[in-house]
């Protein structure tokens, strides 16, 4: 018994464990922020709040997302790579009637079970055809945001399959009240409500997941953001420069709001980017290779961070390999909750970012995309090399078939018209006719010097395991549109339909 009582004393320092000492969480996601766009990362782009949050925080500088949109938000939200869900090929386009799995519990799910106050607010894009799909049938108890994959600023329309309506759902319903306020303002502002309220009533913890549009296409930022990059000569990167200021000062009203309402000292706050930026619409990943939808790390390595009171290693950096997946996991169980139920491919990186420790994760799948294939032959006979495919193992990646765009975009700085000459959207496939690359990516971040020639062994090895986890993977779920999305059907606006 005594041996019991010493082994508790030791873990709690490394957990939450007692109800009453269950942090609050918020989860941040910014759209499409390059690598090259945030101050701490050397940007020109002014971003003080974030940077005084993550120099004070935890610095995630080995963490990986997903490549587009869906894909990381729907393994956020499950924990679970593509090929176990089925989501291995693109996006959910808004007539798709496609959607995370119902089978298996989501985060906030998870969260609900150990007494958490559930809030979503912003972009969800993980489908929405029938209402079982949609945030406050997927753990949440309030929603307020979109439910597609991108919409105006301002107005909330959303273009798409040839339809047109208003994309901005509370709860369950249809509003079209806001036109007019930019949305970067619009989530705040209701985060901060959710959170005032929350403190004033509540006795659970939160849990507040805050999906900003920003800095997603189309380039749309009140001109006092605009205008505080005067210096900057290319029109689209002074925009896209905007819209990242709007959201640092959006974040900083958030933390504001959160240490005024006393909720702070007990509140983990992450933070993190969706995927690579978009380098046709102003975003920068320098010195990285390639750019969102790429599986070079341009498009997959993420702006991350922790900050929190409550770390025992604040102002530091972890270069622990981490990936999006490993949040469902770190989260659940910093909560209290059990993962009883679920099958998550990610891990418990917890004391990797609380204490330093070494990182339980070795590999990280990037995807496995059968229907994405690159014209030739593959030349190996435990793989297909001509499918589209990235692991990530130890220091090792090794790439398969098209990983995308492959060129290293400069800083934007260097060029005053830098828009118009790397805004080429029909250039979206490697310019290489390879379809095996292999980089040592501690020695080689930026991915210039490909070895898959010196190291034969390794790429064996690699192969071996991209059909090990081929193997356990569901056929791929990407249904034609059903035009029974049209929004005219329903009140003009998007939303379930079937």
């Amino acid at each position: 018994m005594l041996w019991r009582i010493i082994w508790v004393v030791v873990l709690l320092p490394t957990a939450v464990s007692a109800a009453s000492e269950q942090p609050n969480i918020i989860f941040i996601v910014a759209d499409d922020y390059g690598w090259n766009d945030i101050g701490y990362h050397g940007s020109e782009i002014k971003t003080p709040n974030l940077d005084k949050l993550a120099s004070a925080g935890v610095k995630l500088e080995n963490y990986y997302v997903q490549p587009i949109c869906t894909p990381t938000r729907s393994q956020l939200m499950s924990g679970r790579y593509q090929i176990h869900t089925g989501l291995q090929h693109g996006i959910i386009w808004p007539c798709m009637p496609s959607g995370l799995p119902l089978n298996d519990p989501t985060m906030p799910d998870k969260l609900k079970e150990v007494g958490y106050s559930t809030h979503m607010i912003g972009k969800w894009h993980l489908g929405f055809y029938t209402k079982d799909y949609i945030p406050t049938s997927r753990g949440f108890d309030s929603y307020s945001g979109y439910l597609t994959g991108s919409e105006d600023y301002y107005s909330r329309k959303r273009f798409a399959g040839g339809f047109t309506g208003i994309d901005y759902t509370v709860n369950q319903t249809g509003r079209n009240n806001t036109y007019g306020e930019y949305s970067a303002h619009l989530f705040t502002r209701h985060a901060q409500t959710v959170i005032t309220a929350h403190a004033a009533q509540e006795s659970s913890p939160l849990f507040l997941y805050l999906a900003f549009q920003s800095v997603h296409s189309p380039m749309q930022v009140p001109e006092k953001y605009e205008n505080m990059y005067s210096n900057i000569e290319d029109k689209y990167r002074r925009i896209y420069a905007g819209m990242v200021s709007a959201m640092d000062e959006a974040v900083g009203n958030l933390t504001q709001t959160l240490e005024d309402s006393g909720l702070l000292n007990n509140t983990i706050l992450v933070f993190t980017t969706d995927n690579g930026g978009q380098t046709l619409s102003g975003g920068n990943n320098f010195p990285l290779r390639g750019r969102k939808a790429t599986y070079w790390e341009g498009g997959v390595r993420g702006n991350g961070f922790v900050y929190s009171p409550l770390l025992k290693n604040p102002g530091s950096t972890s270069k622990e390999l981490m990936h999006i997946t490993d949040w469902y996991p770190t989260l659940v169980k910093l909560a209290g909750g059990s993962m009883a139920g679920t099958k998550p491919d990610g891990y418990n990186v917890w004391d990797s970012i609380n204490l330093g420790a070494p990182s339980p994760r070795k590999d990280i799948l990037h995807n496995i995309d059968p229907m994405y294939k690159k014209k030739g032959e593959s030349v190996s006979k435990v793989f297909d090399t001509s499918v589209q495919a990235a692991l990530r193992h130890g220091d090792w990646k090794i790439l398969t078939g098209d990983p995308g765009f492959d060129s290293w975009v400069p800083e934007p700085t260097l060029y005053s018209d830098y828009s118009r000459r790397f805004n080429d959207s029909s250039n979206t496939s490697s310019s290489s006719d390879q379809n095996v690359y292999l980089f040592n990516i501690a020695e080689d971040p930026t991915e210039h010097f490909e070895v898959s020639a010196k190291y034969p062994d390794v790429v064996d090895m690699l192969l071996s395991r991209l059909a090990a986890y081929n193997s356990t993977a569901v056929p791929v779920f990407y249904p034609d549109t059903d035009s029974r999305c049209n929004p005219a059907l329903h009140g003009g606006y998007w939303g379930p339909w079937q």
